[in-house]
């Protein structure tokens, strides 16, 4: 009985160690050129690269704002978003411990009693008689040795399934963390908005005034009272829009956040928000692999691999135990007494013949593994892309705002000059008013440059992988 045992164990660790049908896996080549794109766009994007790659820089790092990272901290912390990412990571990983623990065989203690009755005409003895047993042992029930690896592949899957939730999560919390500082910006640049807004109609209403006065006097024409008049419309409508989008961008910024951000945390006006700090794009292999959809996408290939292992293991044998080492007796007063050990030893292979489903689900494992090489394949075609694209916004941006500013100087001058002529008489009231609204319209144009370039550095933060916590990064790739 030792040696039996001594057998089984030393097979059982052998069987444990043994192979894996899965196909060796080879991470794909990158669809995409080894250098960012190149040209007049990006001469400005590759000249000021002088700081830490995205993907090391910590969010608290990489945002200068202090009341910025404040609201992104309580973020992280109350987004249920976030935290229902969070939660599917616990979950995967308890499956992942579930699918692994069943490569260990199950230690059972059972205990059972059992009475039969045989009636004499039944019994050998030709009288009738009540048998009792009692059983008390330890066994493992159905235990499966993965002999052909089926349960490692499906260990494998598993892992893969879990790091991919994990990345998932990451994904969330870099989305997360780019979303809300936009949304903060975009309420500092509506607030901006809304404050020039109100200073046009001001202006306007001034002037309306002057020129009621103008035409109660007979000096000016009707025309010009109304001309005045749509101006002063148009910036009551501006007013309101300004303040309907700065609720907005309130609300969208509380849900962000999971709690209302107090005032004192909030801008006034794009001016009071840090630059966040200038990065280094780095070449596409070694800054893509980092983003987290990526990563995402390759855990997901690995477990298409790995499935195609345990539909692979299907055409082979599977060998199961179920053994039990106890006492037995008639007598529960005798149950564990010299004498009374028994055991059982049942060993079971099974050997498939013939099912038809077995061919089709390994059709469907690798069908589904030459998807998720697609999924991947075009998930880093859409990161070089988006990176190109932050690259060429900022490689531009700055001459552009440039331009614009340049543009409100001109025509902010270009209406005092007109002003002054209709003051003296000089011109009609209509060049005042396309000064007006030229000067109004570039005015705004200027704020939403302002944000685009403010935007676009934290834009290509995110493309480029940033917005978790470095060290975390490197333990999950």
């Amino acid at each position: 009985m030792s040696k039996t045992f001594h057998v089984l164990a030393l097979s059982a660790v052998g069987l444990v160690v043994g192979c894996t049908l899965a196909p060796t896996y080879r991470r794909p080549a990158a669809p995409v050129p080894g250098e960012w794109p190149t040209g007049p766009a990006y001469t400005q994007a590759n000249a000021s690269e002088t700081n830490a790659a995205a993907a090391d820089l910590a969010w608290q790092t990489f945002f200068s704002d202090a009341k910025l990272r404040q609201v992104i901290g309580a973020a992280l912390t109350n987004n249920l978003d976030l935290r229902i990412a969070a939660l599917n990571v616990e979950q995967a990983r308890a499956l992942y411990g579930v699918q692994r623990a069943a490569l260990l065989p199950s230690l059972n203690a059972n205990a059972s009693e059992s009475k039969s009755r045989v009636p004499a005409d039944l019994s050998s003895t030709r009288q009738r008689n009540t048998s009792a047993r009692y059983d008390a042992n330890l066994g493992i029930a159905a235990w499966e040795i993965d002999f052909f690896g089926h349960l490692r592949s499906l260990k494998d899957q598993a892992l893969q399934q879990y790091l991919a939730t994990e990345h998932a999560r990451r994904g969330a919390q870099t989305l997360l963390v780019s979303s809300l500082a936009d949304t903060y910006l975009a309420l500092a640049a509506d607030r901006e908005s809304l404050r020039l807004a109100e200073t046009t109609l001001g202006a306007q209403e001034n002037a309306y005034a002057l020129i009621k006065r103008r035409f109660d006097s007979g000096i000016v024409t009707e025309l010009d009272l109304y001309r005045a008049q749509t101006q002063v419309d148009a910036a009551r409508g501006d007013v309101a829009a300004f303040r309907q989008q700065e609720a907005k961008d309130l609300n969208a910024l509380n849900l962000l956040a999971g709690a209302r951000v107090p005032e004192e945390l909030l801008p006034a006006k794009l001016d009071d928000v840090e630059q966040p700090r200038a990065l280094q794009a780095g070449l596409p292999s070694e800054v893509l692999l980092q983003r987290p959809d990526i990563a995402q996408a390759e855990a997901l290939l690995k477990a298409a691999n790995a499935d195609i292992g345990a539909a692979r293991s299907a055409f082979f044998p599977r060998l199961s135990l179920t053994t039990a080492f106890g006492t037995a007796s008639g007598d529960l007063s005798r149950l564990f007494k010299s004498g009374s050990e028994a055991w059982t030893f049942v060993p079971q292979i099974s050997a498939p013949i013939f099912d038809a489903r077995t061919w089709s689900a390994y059709r469907a494992a690798k069908a589904q593994q030459k998807i998720a090489v697609a999924q991947y394949e075009k998930s880093i075609q859409s990161a070089f892309r988006d990176v190109a694209d932050a690259l060429a916004v900022r490689g531009t941006i700055g001459e552009r705002v440039a331009a614009q500013q340049s543009l409100v100087d001109a025509v902010a001058a270009t209406y005092r000059l007109s002003s002054s002529r209709y003051d003296k008489g000089i011109d009609s009231y209509l060049s005042v008013l396309d000064a007006q609204r030229s000067l109004y319209g570039a005015q705004q144009g200027l704020v939403a440059l302002r944000l685009s370039k403010i935007a676009n550095s934290i834009r290509l933060y995110a493309v480029l992988g940033g917005g978790c916590d470095p060290a975390q990064s490197d333990r999950k790739n």
